[in-house]
């Protein structure tokens, strides 16, 4: 039987799923090495970034790690990163850039977080600045929604030449309760908000919001997990064959694109 939009929901905020670290640990193995800092404030564990070796590919990976028991939790912030969470994963992308490496970002966040100090370091504006740059990054960038996708804190690691979901991921630009809540003041009727909010993978390649949709691995399942690896190392090659001008193209013509199959219903 089909699973409900709203358990789609549910199903990506279960906490015994892989996060980040899991699926950074069976890609790269022990080749991973994670580099820490903005070199502005401090280093915001909600995102892991660092070099890892996909095969003979050297790759910039850059994750929301949300943690994966209370004390996890509590050190990752929950997966809501901070402003210098995303200005460390704006450096790594740059330090990419530099030596034409491909960026990989695993996205699993319910969103940025939005407490008083992250305003006042400027979370607005360290979001808009990766948008920006993103979408000029002279680098090929895959972004893989490994959980829940909320809002600008997800679209912050999103802005890529394609975006992927696993199956039971959701992406959205706010969560079906806050959705509930505004719309009809009761939180309550988060599952209807789930149904019209489009949320699901299924729901976004239609739309053509991603571009694949790849079954959710298990931690023991290693066939899966080398198949995984084999479609982004030949995503990566195929747009690393590209030149800059067509890269950049491209990225900005799928963003353009987006919507435009239903105008005319």
């Amino acid at each position: 039987m089909a699973m409900t939009p709203y358990e789609k929901v549910m199903a990506a905020r279960d906490s015994k799923k892989l996060t980040a670290v899991d699926y950074i640990a069976h890609i790269f193995g022990e080749s991973f090495v994670e580099l820490h800092g903005d070199r502005r404030f401090s280093d915001d564990h909600a995102i892991v970034g660092g070099i890892g070796m996909l095969y003979d590919m050297p790759i910039t990976v850059i994750g929301i790690e949300k943690g994966r028991n209370t004390k996890e939790r509590m050190d990752r912030n929950f997966g809501q990163a901070h402003p210098e969470g995303y200005r460390k994963a704006l450096r790594l992308m740059k330090q990419a850039e530099k030596f034409r490496r491909p960026v990989l970002c695993l996205v699993d966040t319910s969103g940025a977080y939005p407490g008083i100090g992250a305003e006042e370091r400027g979370q607005g504006l360290a979001i808009a600045e990766n948008l920006m740059e993103m979408m000029t990054l002279k680098t090929p960038v895959l972004s893989i929604l490994i959980g829940e996708g909320g809002s600008g804190g997800a679209l912050a690691l999103a802005v890529a030449d394609e975006v992927w979901m696993f199956e039971n991921s959701v992406y959205s630009v706010i969560s079906p309760e806050g959705c509930a809540s505004i719309l009809w003041k009761d939180s309550s009727k988060a599952p209807q908000a789930a149904a019209a909010l489009k949320m699901t993978a299924q729901d976004l390649f239609e739309l053509q919001v991603i571009e694949r949709i790849i079954r959710q691995p298990k931690a023991e399942d290693a066939a899966m997990f080398e198949s995984l690896k084999l479609l982004v190392a030949r995503t990566f090659e195929k747009n690393l064959a590209l030149t800059t001008e067509e890269l950049l193209d491209n990225r900005y013509n799928r963003f353009r694109k987006i919507g435009t199959k239903h105008l005319d219903k």
